[in-house]
């Protein structure tokens, strides 16, 4: 009988062959795609997530196993598409315009891959058009976007007031991050969220996502 704490365990030890082949086994055992998702693959990177954010864990190692958790989602996928489960949101994700840096944001999109989150990735050095085209498309719950440069940070007030002016700014919420951004810069700009690191944009994303349930906002 597979034990889907293992698979939460070989996820935490970035062990991809283990994941790919407990999750096989967990098929044959007749276990719901949903049992595995929430209890062997987001379980275990819930505690990845809190790991890091304990500074128990460092950015190589969540990558290793947030790849581990990918790897694993790219079997379980077409399962959960079957059987009907739903991510918890749907998340677009890009570095803003003049910044090529990604890592940070590879980190978070992986992050909330592993919460069961629905991202799509627009890369880095994102025109404004590409992310109001992009909110048009796909009709995300959250924007989020990243810089590292205090000389590309101000585009991320321009996406918000792009999003404005096309009337979209109540669909979406908008979520910030990165090296020079604060809480105080989320504020002024009217973004809904911040956050400091990876694990705690996952948490913020759960927290938006909480809320627009309760209120309908979409």
């Amino acid at each position: 009988m597979v034990d889907l704490n293992n698979i939460s365990m070989a996820v935490q030890r970035g062990d991809a062959n283990k994941t790919k082949e407990l999750i096989r086994k967990a098929f044959e055992e007749k276990l719901t795609p949903k049992e595995i998702l929430d209890n062997g693959l987001i379980k275990g990177m819930d505690i990845v997530g809190e790991k890091f954010k304990n500074q128990e864990l460092y950015v190589p190692e969540v990558l290793i196993a947030a790849r581990a958790m990918q790897m694993g989602m790219d079997i379980l996928r077409p399962k959960l598409t079957e059987t009907g489960v739903k991510n918890i949101g749907k998340v677009i994700i890009g570095t803003i315009e003049g910044d090529l840096h990604d890592i940070g944001k590879n980190l978070v999109k992986m992050m909330l891959v592993g919460a069961g989150f629905e991202v799509i990735d627009l890369g880095s050095d994102v025109t404004v058009d590409k992310f109001l085209y992009a909110v048009k498309e796909h009709q995300p719950d959250i924007l989020c976007m990243s810089a590292l440069l205090t000389t590309t940070m101000v585009n991320m007030s321009k996406v918000i007031k792009t999003i404005e002016s096309a009337g979209l700014r109540d669909k979406v919420r908008v979520m910030i991050g990165g090296a020079p951004i604060t809480q105080n810069y989320a504020e002024k700009i009217t973004a809904d969220g911040y956050s400091p690191d990876a694990a705690s944009a996952v948490d913020k994303a759960k927290e938006l996502i909480a809320k627009k349930n309760i209120t309908g906002r979409m």
